[in-house]
């Protein structure tokens, strides 16, 4: 892969010469309300076993933890004291300060009412499907391709469970299935195929883009707060609503993933938070493990050379 140097259209860098616009999801959490239904839906549609007895776990109302290989979607469950809340404020106002671009907007307000002594933020995660995916760097047997969409898929019958990729995600979303049970289908070969501890994570539902079907999750949302469509136009609405938010006083609200010179160049799945990116479990400055390559080759190229040619001096010196 190259430098990442600005805006790209992923599914054209990767060959596709029909390729359709690009797809993703716009997840507005301030409008979650933590119903889980894009978690169940996920998982009654690409057949993903449960994680373990789904019993609470202790820490907050949540049951599931985190992504994994059997959970492509996780709505994470985090109580704030007021205090916590006008940090996130002030912080938000430092940002606005910088300058993050002010735009109309007149949507209704549908964010739930703060109360005087805390809040809960609901957030649901899922794979970013990055512009640039380390993931797709890393994978040596070609499981891990490009649609035409522009997202990131696992074939499961061409995956052999190395697991490279695993590490190479910048935001810990892919891992490797042990439940022993088949693997769930993505579109393309035989479906499905006995796991044998091969790389699993969201698909933004590939067998359901080549019928014109939205992701199950998407379909499935109550409020809203998970929207799919082109790209382009999800990062559009989620620069709106954070303009009509910042309108109300409400300067916790920022996007994530929207900026294409970050260190993955922007993802297909943006987000709307109303605190820093690590309280919600992601990485404030995110950036694909593969992409020094050229420059660290550059280098030793450079050093090779050099090596070579000090060899050569100190030979013809003694001749």
């Amino acid at each position: 892969m190259g430098q990442l140097s600005g805006p790209t259209d992923p599914a054209a860098d990767a060959g596709w010469s029909t390729q359709q616009p690009r797809q993703g999801f716009f997840t507005d959490t301030s409008i979650c309300i933590g119903c889980k239904a894009c978690e169940v839906a996920c998982k009654e549609w690409n057949h993903n076993p449960a994680d373990g007895p789904l019993e609470l776990l202790g820490s907050s109302y949540d049951n599931t933890g985190a992504l994994g290989a059997s959970t492509w979607r996780h709505v994470a469950f985090i109580e704030q004291s007021r205090d916590r809340i006008e940090e996130a404020r002030e912080s938000g106002r430092q940002l606005i300060s910088l300058g993050i671009p002010k735009i109309p907007d007149d949507t209704a307000d549908i964010a739930p009412p703060d109360t005087d002594q805390f809040r809960w933020l609901m957030a649901s995660d899922v794979c970013k499907h990055c512009t640039h995916a380390g993931c797709l760097d890393v994978c040596p047997t070609g499981s891990l391709f490009r649609t035409e969409f522009g997202t990131v898929v696992v074939q499961a019958d061409i995956c052999n469970g190395c697991g490279n990729c695993v590490p190479a995600c910048p935001f810990g979303v892919i891992e490797r299935r042990t439940d022993g049970t088949a693997a769930p289908k993505t579109g393309r070969g035989p479906q499905p195929v006995p796991n044998s501890g091969i790389a699993q994570k969201c698909t933004l539902c590939y067998d359901r883009l080549v019928e014109n079907q939205a992701p199950a999750c998407a379909q499935t949302c109550p409020t809203q707060s998970i929207r799919f469509g082109d790209h382009d136009a999800m990062v559009q609405r989620a620069r709106e609503r954070v303009a009509h938010l910042h309108a109300q006083g409400r300067t916790e609200a920022r996007l994530y993933g929207a900026n294409e010179h970050d260190g993955v160049g922007g993802t297909g799945s943006v987000f709307l938070l109303l605190d820093e990116p690590e309280v919600y479990g992601l990485p404030p400055d995110p950036r694909v493990g593969t992409a020094d390559l050229p420059t660290m080759f550059k280098r030793a190229a450079l050093a090779a050379g050099g090596m070579l040619a000090a060899a050569a001096v100190a030979f013809w010196g003694r001749s």
